[in-house]
């Protein structure tokens, strides 16, 4: 038994309702699939839209523009007002500028002759009385062998 599936579909049309819906979904930030659910469109009808209506483009692009020029003027006035961070941001983001992070070592090592030789005087020293220790255990050695 065959059942009758009643479809009627949707007309995709670019009212202003709906130009103003994707204009404020693009200017809190949304882009692509989220977009058009915020503007109530499934994301096929919205891609359908943009190719047949390139006005709907455009009000996304504006909306996109307008948010970001009103996010901008906040954080200039920030930074106008004295906040260092909110400064920061912008010359990092607008402006391309980058923190020095180059980290200078400097090593300033001096060799003392004198004390150079002092020390290798010492090492000799303490190799001699090795040597005159093992010298002595060998002739202690050699005389206990000779009493016996």
């Amino acid at each position: 038994m065959f059942h009758s599936i009643p479809f009627t579909p949707r007309k995709v049309e670019a009212t202003e309702s709906r130009l103003k819906a994707v204009y404020d979904a693009a200017k809190l930030g949304l882009k692509g699939d989220a977009l058009a659910l915020a503007a109530g469109m499934l994301p096929i009808e919205y891609r359908q839209l943009t190719q047949l209506d390139p006005v709907v483009e455009l009000a996304a692009q504006k909306g996109k523009a307008d948010g970001e020029i009103e996010l901008s003027q906040v954080l200039h006035a920030a930074a106008k007002q004295g906040d260092a961070k909110a400064a920061l941001e912008i010359l990092k983001h607008q402006h391309g500028w980058v923190a020095k992070q180059a980290i200078s070592v400097e090593v300033d090592q001096r060799i003392s002759i004198t004390g150079a030789l002092a020390e290798a005087q010492k090492r000799a020293l303490e190799v001699l009385d090795v040597e005159d220790a093992q010298v002595i255990e060998t002739q202690i050695n050699a005389i206990d062998h000779i009493q016996r």
